[in-house]
């Protein structure tokens, strides 16, 4: 630990907490009234559906990832605070057209739609936290910013939850969730004066862009903390899918307690992030990657050896802590080992863990389809062995020299 700075906010980072915010309840609404979709457009997931479940994880990760390889191109044209505004817009808009699908080929269009501006948002929201505070310990704001993801994702599991159990369609329920992802578009969107912008007066041409790319594509290091956003994307997500329908399924649960289950897992990623922001400095990060990746393994290998659902949300919330810093603490930590451009950083490892997210919560969905799910949540324990086992490697491989 160290002896940190007092953390301070502008107008731009309360932007990007809202964006968060908003991202996050446009990313997991749609697992939280999977059941409810899936048997109102004919693939139950207890019939074999969790496959076409878990597919629209993965339809919605390839266009994420079409729009991150664009986005810098896009943020180097017009700047990264309109491109995210206008992303933000699209985003609401196919979540909007979810709630309306009749049948499941609409919906996975809807979804992929949603998808291309969520992309933009995970590709430019935390390069957008980096730019304010490049010179102020980063990787505390970076973190602190995230924990705005895992507070939507509680505020929208409950609240949905709750709507499911009172007997709200979960059309209804998506067309709200659209509606809430306008407001931080209009934060971007709206002009301001006297907020210090994130950024930069100069344009970028799409060759530059593309020179900060390649550089950092031809660093073998580099494809170290790729493959461990992967397996970061994918332990989180695989939880934050389908613990809802895990409870739901084999505890016979209510849609609320669904929901609260992947809440307390999302709550304990919020005190993960926010206590990583306030404690632990740049310097720092490796070891609270390696060490949160072993009490991570550890922890999760217990929820598919569970009876109790009380065991199990006690469980969800500390594993929850341990998946917390992964995704910010991990970009942050490539910048300072990685020569290159910040912001292409966070664009191409965004990259990497939004198919992880896609591809382990279809793979989970598939197990499940064979094995049961819970024997399938033995995913999330794998994937951060293997995350704490590539940043080891990178860490005992000959120091270069840093930014």
């Amino acid at each position: 630990m160290s002896q940190n700075r007092k953390m301070k906010f502008g107008r731009y980072d309360y932007a990007a907490f809202s964006c968060f915010t908003g991202y996050a309840c446009c990313s997991v609404v749609v697992p939280v009234v999977l059941i409810e979709l899936a048997r109102s457009l004919n693939f139950p997931l207890t019939d074999g559906g969790m496959g076409a479940g878990g597919a629209l994880q993965l339809g919605r990760s390839i266009p994420m990832v079409f729009a991150m390889l664009f986005c810098g191109f896009a943020a180097g044209r017009w700047g990264k605070v309109p491109t995210l505004g206008v992303s933000l817009l699209i985003m609401a808009a196919g979540i909007m057209l979810a709630s309306a699908a009749p049948v499941y080929g609409l919906l996975f269009l809807a979804v992929a739609i949603a998808g291309l501006g969520e992309g933009v948002v995970e590709g430019l929201a935390t390069p957008v936290v980096q730019d304010l505070h490049e010179h102020e310990e980063p990787g505390r704001y970076i973190n602190f910013a995230h924990s705005f993801w895992s507070i939507g994702v509680v505020v929208t599991v409950l609240a949905a939850g709750a709507l499911l159990s009172w007997g709200v369609s979960w059309r209804l329920i998506l067309l709200l969730a659209g509606v809430l992802a306008l407001v931080p578009a209009l934060l971007f969107l709206l002009p301001s004066r006297g907020a210090r912008h994130p950024d930069k007066p100069e344009k970028l041409h799409w060759t530059t862009v593309w020179g900060h790319a390649t550089t950092l594509m031809k660093q073998p290091r580099f494809w170290l903390f790729f493959a461990a956003m992967v397996l970061a994307g994918g332990g989180e997500f695989c939880l934050t899918f389908w613990v809802s329908s895990f409870i739901r399924i084999d505890y016979a649960g209510s849609p609320w307690l669904g929901g609260l289950g992947t809440a307390v897992f999302a709550g304990g990623m919020i005190v993960g992030r926010m206590v990583s922001g306030f404690l632990v400095g740049q310097q720092r990060l490796r070891d609270l990657i390696l060490w949160m990746a072993g009490a991570g393994t550890l922890l999760a290998l217990f929820p598919p050896l569970l009876h109790s659902i009380w065991i199990l949300f006690v469980l969800l919330f500390f594993i929850g802590i341990a998946t917390g810093p992964f995704w910010p603490s991990i970009q942050s930590y490539c910048v300072d080992r990685i020569p290159g451009d910040s912001t292409m950083i966070y664009i191409l490892l965004s990259c990497a863990g939004v198919p992880g997210c896609g591809l382990f919560a279809w793979l989970m969905g598939v197990a499940g389809d064979h094995f049961g799910l819970r024997a399938s949540f033995f995913l999330v324990p794998g994937c951060f062995v293997l995350l704490g086992a590539l940043l080891a490697i990178e860490w005992l491989l000959p120091r270069r020299e840093r930014r």
